[in-house]
């Protein structure tokens, strides 16, 4: 009996050994996964949500003006011809 139970005892061991493997290799998979993903997007020159918002912001400033800038102009037009 007692060597039957050394048997599950074994096993149980075996198993529990088994899943701390597999949850390491799960780890080191998700990490090496990550810093892929990181360097694919870092390749690609893409911006953050801020540095787009800012970009923005600036042609919309930019276009303001623009159109003020063509008003007086066209004022101007008006009055010289």
């Amino acid at each position: 009996m007692q060597s039957r139970n050394k048997v599950f005892d074994d096993i149980s061991q075996l198993m529990t050994n088994a899943m701390g493997v597999a949850q390491g290799a799960r780890t080191e998979a998700e990490t090496a996964m990550k810093s892929m993903i990181d360097r694919w997007l870092a390749d690609r020159d893409f911006v953050t949500r801020e540095e787009f918002d800012a970009v923005r912001a600036m042609a919309q400033k930019a276009r303001e003006e623009n159109e003020a800038l063509k008003a007086r102009l066209d004022a101007l037009e008006t009055r010289q011809g």
